[in-house]
C-alpha cells in the first residue's frame, strides 16, 4: 500500500542506520509493501541473521495526534509480550531498536488473509479458537502506572479512567478530521453525544488491558499444512496501534476475520483461556463505540496518508455502517 508516510532508504542508507545505531550492518533484500503506515523492509544482519527492519515515518511526515511516537509502543509492547510468563502469545522477536526504527526475526507462515483459501473448514475453526486464546493471554497485560489510552502519545490521550481516556482518543481524531476535512457523513457533535451517553458503559471498565486493536488477519501470521487441514498461530505482528483500553474493543478488528458474537470459536477459544467478555447491554453499548472509533480513524487518515479514491469511499461506507449501528440503539 502505498502512502506518505512512508519512508524510503536505499540499501546504503539503511545498513548505515543500523550500522550507527546499534553496530550492525544489513543487506536489503526486499521492501515489504503489505504495510500501510511503517515502511518495512527484509534484510540479512551481517551476523546472518535474517530479520525484518521497520522505519518510523519521517520527521517532515503528517500523522495523526496519536500516532505520534508509536514506534515506541510497538517496541514496548514487543518487550512486554517477550516477558510475559509462560509465553502464550506468538510474535517475532524484539532484536534492535532505535528512535528511528525497530528490527525483528522473520516469522514463519503466511498472513492470514493469504492463506485463507488453503485453509480447511475445520481448520479455520481450531485457528479461530486459538487465536481467541492467544488474544486473552494478550489482555494480561496491564500498564504499570494504571493508566488508560495511548501509551506513547501525548498525556492529553491517556487518562486514570476509561471514560476520559476514550472521550480525548475521539476528540483527537476529531480534531485531525477537521484538520483534513475529513468527509465524516456525520456531525462532530453528534458523535460526541454518542460518547457521552455511553458514558455509564465506560465507566464499567476499571482495569486496563493491552488492546493491540489491529488483528485483522493481515497482521496474523498462521503455518498451514500443505494439506490445508491443519494451521497454528505462527505470531502477530504490528503492535503500534496498540493502547491501554477496554478488551472488549479487540472484537472490532477481530470481526474482519469471523464471527466475534458470543457462541463464536473466537470466543469460546477466549474464554477456556480465562478471559471474560460478558456481552451485557453495557458491553454491547461500549463496543458499538470502538467500532465507531475505527470507522472515524479510517476515514481521517486517508487525509495525511493520500490514499486513493476507492479506498477512501471504502473507508466512508465502514463508517456509516458504525453510524448506523449506534443511532440503532436509540
Amino acid at each position: 500500500m502505498q502512502s506518505h508516510t512512508k519512508r524510503r532508504v536505499s540499501p546504503a542508507e539503511l545498513d548505515a542506520l543500523l550500522r550507527t545505531s546499534v553496530g550492525i550492518g544489513c543487506r536489503t533484500e526486499a521492501e515489504l509493501t503489505d504495510g500501510w503506515f511503517n515502511t518495512a523492509y527484509r534484510v540479512l544482519l551481517d551476523d546472518g541473521e535474517p530479520a525484518v527492519v521497520k522505519l518510523a515515518p519521517p520527521p517532515s511526515a503528517e500523522v495523526l495526534r496519536y500516532e505520534r511516537g508509536i514506534l515506541a509502543t510497538e517496541v514496548m509492547v514487543y518487550r512486554r509480550i517477550a516477558a510475559l510468563p509462560g509465553g502464550g502469545v506468538p510474535t517475532p522477536a524484539l532484536l534492535y531498536a532505535g528512535e528511528e526504527f525497530l528490527a525483528v526475526s522473520v516469522l514463519e507462515g503466511t498472513p492470514w488473509d493469504k492463506a485463507a483459501e488453503r485453509l480447511s473448514p475445520a481448520a479455520h475453526t481450531a485457528l479461530r479458537r486459538e487465536l481467541g486464546a492467544v488474544t486473552a493471554r494478550l489482555h494480561t497485560l496491564a500498564p504499570d502506572d494504571g493508566r488508560f489510552g495511548y501509551p506513547a502519545a501525548a498525556s492529553a490521550l491517556s487518562a486514570p479512567d476509561w471514560r476520559t481516556a476514550f472521550t480525548a482518543m475521539v476528540d483527537a481524531l476529531l480534531d485531525d478530521a477537521e484538520r483534513w476535512r475529513s468527509p465524516l457523513g456525520v456531525r462532530p457533535e453528534d458523535i460526541r453525544t454518542w460518547v457521552a451517553e455511553g458514558g455509564y458503559a465506560l465507566d464499567e471498565v476499571t482495569e486496563p488491558r493491552l488492546v493491540h486493536f489491529d488483528l485483522w488477519p493481515g497482521n496474523i501470521f498462521v503455518d498451514v499444512t500443505d494439506d490445508g487441514k491443519r494451521a497454528r498461530i505462527a505470531g502477530l505482528i504490528d503492535h503500534e496501534r496498540a493502547f491501554w483500553g477496554d478488551p472488549a474493543a479487540e472484537l472490532v478488528s477481530l470481526a474482519f476475520g469471523g464471527d466475534t458474537g458470543p457462541d463464536s470459536d473466537l470466543v469460546a477459544g477466549y474464554t477456556e483461556a480465562g478471559g471474560t467478555l460478558d456481552f451485557s447491554p453495557a458491553f454491547r453499548h461500549r463496543l458499538a463505540l470502538y467500532h465507531l472509533y475505527l470507522g472515524l480513524l479510517l476515514v481521517v487518515e486517508c487525509g495525511p496518508r493520500g490514499y486513493d479514491a476507492a479506498h477512501r469511499e471504502n473507508c466512508r461506507r465502514t463508517l456509516a455502517d458504525t453510524v448506523s449501528r449506534l443511532r440503532a440503539l436509540g
